[in-house]
């Protein structure tokens, strides 16, 4: 096997895959990425066997002869970000794989690549295809409120559900619940069961990431106990996450008397980072008090001093406070744009806050309870 490509593509490419990799495992094979040369293309393939990616370079892409090679994932990232060389040539031999460049040589050990696991291509004939934009919104307006560091495992991914032109993700950490829907198209009557399809965070994350600018749509199968994705250049397998979710639908407050406030993403988030200066990991909780035509955010931690700050906003009515941890409603606002508006939804102190926009994004959070 022997290729000479643009190094820029190439490491972006090797990166991408070689984030699968895991950094140690019992089987060593793993921690190399698989780079096979085939019908005018190279395919980066990596897994952990938990999740799975095969990526296609064809750009900037010479091939002189092909073939396959296991590279090692340390060193060879090390080579590639550290190369100032416009042009890299990858080539094997009996002694293993060299990397050439005009003014460097590096030689790697060469395992078999006959002995790497196989990572699954994209054969369903029945899927959903989802526009770019929309999926890469599902996943980065929900995966930050799933919960990976306890021992609820259903809650360690984002649950899809995906039926004829509705497409939901909805992400979770039982303290919060970011829901997003869209529309899609099922092909070959695909569709999710239940409450079951959970995508670990992780893999969600890699899938996101994978996509480019340059693709339009997403495809999305979903089978027993795995998820695959499809673009143009890269197909990423995942296995999901064993358990059921819980029933989202019945944490969306469902209520008649509430308040509904429009609002602002800048502001807010503005207001809300000042009022934050004198929290701490122990003391979240933010005091919002909603009255007559204003917002006061109160926040008071011992040893470290008392913040108050005022935000105006079109709220006729009774004076309502209930405290949030600042730090879930900095998450909403961190994922949409200063300019965004949307509606906070508000009936009590001890009820639930409802954030929602009007392209089908929605967030609640609950109320904390805190002693002054």
């Amino acid at each position: 096997m022997k290729i000479i490509c643009e190094r820029e593509p190439l490491a972006a490419a090797f990166q991408l895959a070689a984030s699968v990799a895991p950094a140690r495992s019992p089987k060593e094979i793993l921690q190399n990425v698989k780079l096979t040369v085939a019908d005018d293309k190279a395919t980066f393939t990596a897994t952990d066997m938990e999740v799975g990616i095969r990526l296609e370079l064809a750009e900037g892409l010479t091939i002189e002869s092909e073939g396959a090679a296991l590279l090692p994932v340390a060193r060879t990232n090390a080579i590639l970000r550290e190369s100032t060389d416009d042009r890299l040539t990858i080539e094997t031999d009996d002694a293993g794989v060299r990397v050439l460049g005009s003014r460097s040589k590096f030689r790697l050990p060469g395992a078999n690549p006959d002995e790497f696991p196989r990572v699954v291509g994209f054969e369903e004939e029945a899927y959903h295809e989802i526009p770019v934009r929309l999926f890469r919104q599902m996943v980065k307006r929900t995966v930050f409120a799933t919960d990976a560091e306890t021992g609820r495992y259903a809650l360690g991914g984002v649950l899809l559900e995906l039926e004829g032109e509705s497409v939901v993700a909805v992400g979770t950490d039982g303290r919060r619940l970011a829901r997003m829907q869209g529309s899609g198209t099922a092909v070959g009557d695909h569709k999710t069961s239940g409450t079951s399809t959970i995508v670990p965070t992780r893999a969600i994350q890699l899938m996101e990431r994978a996509v480019v600018d340059s693709d339009e749509t997403v495809q999305l199968a979903a089978r027993a106990n795995d998820l695959l994705l499809r673009t143009e250049r890269c197909t990423i397998y995942s296995r999901l996450v064993e358990g059921r979710y819980p029933n989202w639908r019945q944490v969306f407050p469902q209520r008649e008397n509430a308040s509904q406030i429009d609002m602002t993403v800048g502001p807010l988030f503005a207001a809300l980072r000042q009022a934050a200066i004198v929290t701490d990991h122990d003391s979240r909780g933010i005091d919002f008090t909603f009255a007559e035509g204003t917002l006061t955010m109160e926040a008071n931690t011992a040893e470290i001093g008392e913040s108050q700050v005022q935000l105006p906003i079109a709220y006729e009515g009774e004076s309502i406070t209930l405290t949030m941890d600042h730090r879930f409603v900095a998450d909403f606002c961190k994922v949409l744009d200063n300019e965004s508006g949307f509606i906070l939804e508000i009936e009590s102190g001890a009820s639930p806050a409802l954030l929602s926009t009007e392209d089908g994004y929605g967030y609640v959070i609950m109320p904390m309870a805190r002693e002054r």
